[in-house]
């Protein structure tokens, strides 16, 4: 019970998003946290390109997590709300909610993961993203953190 809760909280804290132009920092956790993506301490990421914007779960999070066996998102169409859950990552630890960083329309949702869950490990800023979404508050991207404040939430998180 107490792995799922962990589990559940660390997918919680999941939320990033990365391009080929970003770099990747390493944390003492050794966790690969990108530059020019947003964070959300539920440990999902935003990338913020033009009108959209890609959603996934960082390295941390995947890291925590182990090997993803299943993935559960949302249909193209579907609405997104800041801080709630668009959908679930199972794992050979456990299963995790997936919540969303920002508020918007979900414009695509990546369907190779229903295929291939494991980009999710292999590949968490580029081939396992999850959602795109046509934010209809871009202000929130304000409210995440950017790649240094993510690897100090993630080391102070991880001495705990």
């Amino acid at each position: 019970m107490a792995l799922r809760i962990w589990a559940s909280s660390t997918a919680n804290a999941l939320r990033l998003s990365s391009s080929s132009a970003t770099r990747p920092h390493f944390s003492r956790c050794f966790s690969s946290v990108l530059d020019g993506l947003k964070y959300a301490n539920s440990h999902e990421w935003v990338k913020h390109e033009g009108s959209v914007a890609t959603i996934g779960i960082t390295h941390h999070a995947q890291d925590h997590l182990g090997e993803v066996v299943f993935v559960d998102l949302p249909e193209t169409g579907s609405s997104v709300s800041k801080a709630t859950g668009f959908g679930a990552v199972e794992s050979v630890k456990a299963t995790s909610d997936i919540n969303s960083p920002i508020s918007g329309e979900i414009v695509e949702v990546n369907s190779k993961l229903s295929e291939t869950p494991g980009l999710i490990n292999s590949s968490p800023y580029e081939d396992g993203w999850m959602i795109k979404v046509k934010p209809s508050n871009p202000s929130e991207l304000e409210s995440l953190m950017g790649a240094k404040e993510y690897t100090k939430f993630c080391e102070e998180e991880d001495a705990h």
